[in-house]
């Protein structure tokens, strides 16, 4: 196992648990709400991190990246959005601590790509995309600093070897957005963080 990435796990239940907070207070009027990604509202969102969850536990199952993006937009939070949110990341992090799992190497849609990185940048995803709930229904904002400070200083590695970056300049940024700005003096490792991802 990379140094870079031990303690995976723990991290993605981390970045999970932190959506879910999130999750537990959106009001019944606010699942239309538009969210930061334009084509998405909460709903929409909620079940992108969901299906992406399991599409992740597919993957480790032998499942391709084609089905993986086949999948991608499939309904999964049905008539209990938090539940099912919920269901699927403990299924996940049972999955991946499964004997090798982490070892393996996944046919994940940006590349081939170990276990370990694969549940990485899922950790990732899904730190980005808690900000975009927050924001999206009025919730708090700020990101598990442990968290930010970790995916931060390691983006070069959860990326590695990947088809997109957002620290590479030659991304073409299908899967996440491009920056939105230009650095800011004083920029805090959360608005960084943000600011790569098109936040």
């Amino acid at each position: 196992m990379s140094d870079h990435f031990a303690g995976i796990v723990d991290r993605y239940l981390l970045s999970g648990h932190e959506f879910t907070r999130r999750l537990r207070a959106v009001r019944p009027e606010q699942w239309t709400a538009p969210t930061p990604c334009a084509e998405w509202d909460v709903r929409h969102l909620v079940n992108h991190m969901t299906r992406g969850n399991l599409n992740y536990v597919s993957l480790l199952d032998g499942g391709s990246a084609a089905d993986f993006l086949r999948l991608r937009d499939e309904e999964a939070p049905g008539s209990d959005p938090v539940a099912a949110y919920t269901r699927s990341v403990r299924e996940c992090a049972e999955a991946f601590r499964r004997p090798g799992a982490l070892q393996r190497t996944l046919d994940h849609p940006l590349g081939p790509v170990t276990g370990e990185q694969a549940l990485a940048v899922r950790t990732t995803d899904a730190t980005i995309h808690t900000w975009d709930l927050a924001r999206a229904v009025n919730g708090p904002e700020e990101l598990d600093p442990e968290l930010v400070a970790w995916i931060e200083e390691h983006l070069a590695e959860i990326y590695a070897g990947l088809a997109e970056s957002p620290v590479s300049a030659d991304t073409i940024h299908r899967f996440f957005g491009a920056p939105v700005a230009a650095p800011v003096a004083e920029e805090t490792r959360q608005a960084r963080l943000l600011r790569l991802f098109g936040r």
